[in-house]
């Protein structure tokens, strides 16, 4: 029964995702270009897109100075695996008194604390496949405050599914207190979905479960206009071209002074975004390839 209705409704599966869209559009070859996240910010950069920018790369213990070069330069930062994903190892630091370093989630951590970590992102703790990593540290983009309301601590971001250089479906991630201000939907995040012409938001998903107001901050997560919506499209729509990966995820976030900048892509898109939006992906690839015949 479940499955006759899902199909009906067009909703795309994980076996039918691999299978028809991954294993065809995105040769393994291409993998490495955005599983790695320092190469796939010096493409964007190539290819003139904006992305939060990198302070340095740690690749050696004997390295981890520049990070609190980085702190005494700018206050906030953010540490990153390279090889990372589903949001795993990113520490969010802003520079307190006599050498503290504050979280997002308020909780202090010293130099020693901040060198013990990224040797762990180092040895490979949060890379795919467990192998050894790099840790970038990067600029702390700065939320609008527009998502106040909406968020609590961390920086939304929106996810594009990308097929054939098509954004065909897209939603707002917004951080929760459960998910430790991150925006991953597996960690707590809420997601709600856009509508692609307005770039309005709709609907909202919290666990799979339906939801229409942000559950820390009680706000209204409907009707939101997102801003720079046509460039953000514009954006996502280049990873086609950059990548050649024909089915992508692509993370946009917007920061206050700089705009609309990629934050990273996704070669092995989720599929909770069908939740978001209500609405199967299915139907809206088979119309990209309807008009390609």
């Amino acid at each position: 029964m479940w499955p006759n209705r899902l199909k009906k409704l067009g909703v795309l599966g994980i076996n039918k995702r691999n299978a028809m869209y991954l294993l065809p559009l995105n040769e393994r070859k291409y993998y490495p270009l955005v599983d790695d996240k320092l190469r796939t910010k010096k493409l964007a950069v190539k290819n003139g897109l904006n992305v939060p920018h990198l302070y340095t790369v740690i690749r050696y213990h004997h390295q981890m100075n520049e990070v609190f070069n980085v702190a005494d330069q700018y206050g906030q930062f953010v540490i990153k695996p390279s090889m990372g994903s589903g949001g795993e190892g990113i520490l969010v630091l802003e520079k307190q008194t006599q050498g503290k370093f504050a979280r997002a989630d308020g909780q202090i951590l010293s130099q020693e604390d901040i060198s013990y970590y990224i040797s762990g992102i180092l040895a490979g703790l949060y890379s795919l496949g467990g192998q050894e990593d790099k840790a970038l540290v990067e600029y702390k983009v700065q939320s609008l405050d527009i998502f106040d309301a909406i968020s609590y601590q961390g920086v939304p971001d929106v996810r594009i599914i990308v097929y054939k250089g098509v954004p065909v479906m897209a939603m707002l991630r917004l951080p929760t207190k459960e998910s430790n201000g991150k925006a991953n939907l597996h960690h707590g995040a809420i997601g709600a979905g856009i509508d692609l012409h307005e770039g309005i938001t709709l609907h909202g998903v919290h666990h799979d479960r339906f939801i229409t107001h942000h559950p820390d901050t009680g706000n209204c997560i409907e009707g939101i206009q997102i801003p720079y919506w046509k460039d953000i499209l514009k954006i996502s729509s280049r990873s086609y071209e950059m990548t050649r990966l024909g089915f992508v995820g692509v993370d946009v976030v917007i920061d206050r002074m700089k705009g609309p900048m990629i934050l990273e892509l996704n070669a092995r898109p989720g599929l909770s975004i069908q939740l978001a939006n209500r609405s199967g992906l299915s139907k809206r690839l088979e119309s990209i390839d309807s008009v390609d015949e």
